[in-house]
């Protein structure tokens, strides 16, 4: 049963509370908006990371990544993009399960014809009032779950 760790939007804060969390994933994915090429060796101290390039991601560390990723995890397609107003497939047609992205701050878990949308939201500074969160992805066989976990930090923090 791969469990693989989703966050976003750290904007260079890797918080103690999200590396918690992600300890254990078999995989772990950005969804964009890192901030620096440490927060990705940090995660890749705990599993495999896939990343995508966020609208803030653009310092000469950021050239290696791609605006997104495709994934295969047992027999489940996930897509991988920062902002989902900039999702250029049909994920139906293209036979994706699941789409990560970030951007928005807002977790979410939604499905929509037939394909699981997971935004695991801000894990990074605050933004607003609202939370700071990751999230996880369980894969049994052709089945997919999604969870939302806001992390408990300081209000002002």
């Amino acid at each position: 049963m791969p469990r693989i760790g989703l966050i976003s939007d750290t904007h260079g804060l890797l918080r103690p509370e999200a590396v918690a969390f992600l300890r254990g994933s078999a995989l772990i994915i950005h969804g964009g908006d890192i901030g620096g090429a440490s927060i990705l060796q940090e995660l890749a101290a705990i599993a495999p990371v896939t990343a995508v390039r966020g609208n803030n991601d653009r310092d000469c560390w950021a050239d290696a990544l791609h605006d997104n990723a495709v994934l295969e995890v047992g027999e489940r397609l996930i897509y991988v993009v920062h902002n989902i107003a900039q999702l250029e497939i049909d994920p139906v047609a293209l036979g994706f399960h699941v789409v990560v992205s970030g951007h928005s701050h807002k977790p979410s878990v939604q499905e929509r014809r037939g394909v699981l949308y997971v935004n695991p939201g801000s894990a990074g500074p605050r933004r607003f009032k609202l939370p700071v969160s990751v999230a996880e992805l369980i894969v049994v066989g052709t089945s997919v779950e999604a969870r939302v976990v806001e992390l408990d930090v300081a209000k002002q923090a």
